[in-house]
């Protein structure tokens, strides 16, 4: 197969599937060795970026998606302003970020650190798709863990977890020590 028909054939997997795909499973479509997909991937998404488009291809945690471009963005949100939501909290954005640093994580362990009740704030970021449950802690009572969803990582335009701005020395030391 030539590499232009192996682009055309991915560009109609990312749109019929809408979500996200990995390199394992176009590659189990396309019968051909990952890292050469790989390759033509990494090709199509600089080909996106370097091009007029109203659409881009991006890579979220190693899986595949076609998504509107940024720049488009106050175009593509009067297409859904019917559905207009509120922003996030302040509150819900320290316990995103606790979340996001420290995952996975208990409810707990969340509240330890922000000094206050998270219930809300945990509830609204479960309810924009922001976090969800991971699984439970072995430890007594089994608590539920929190991690980040796919949904943050589009939101915030990150392609995976390791984009996150990092943290400096005394910002961790502040984040592990409660204030006395």
């Amino acid at each position: 197969m030539e590499v232009k028909e192996i682009e055309s054939i991915v560009e109609g997997l990312l749109f019929a599937a809408g979500d996200p795909l990995s390199l394992d499973r176009i590659s189990e479509i396309l019968e051909i060795d990952k890292k050469a997909v790989k390759i033509i991937l990494n090709n199509m998404i600089i080909s996106y970026q370097n091009s007029k488009r109203g659409i881009m291809m991006r890579e979220l945690n190693g899986k595949y998606q076609f998504c509107t471009r940024f720049e488009h963005n106050e175009y593509i949100k009067k297409l859904f302003e019917p559905r207009h939501k509120q922003g996030l909290s302040t509150a819900a954005f320290e316990t995103l970020s606790i979340v996001a640093y420290n995952q996975p994580i208990t409810r707990a362990k969340v509240e330890q650190i922000r000094g206050v009740n998270s219930d809300s704030a945990i509830s609204k970021l479960i309810d924009r798709n922001l976090i969800k449950e991971a699984g439970r802690l072995d430890a007594p009572g089994r608590p539920v863990l929190y991690e980040t969803t796919e949904e943050f990582l589009r939101s915030f335009g990150f392609r995976s977890l390791t984009d996150l701005p990092r943290l400096e020395m005394d910002e961790i030391q502040e984040i592990d020590e409660p204030e006395k």
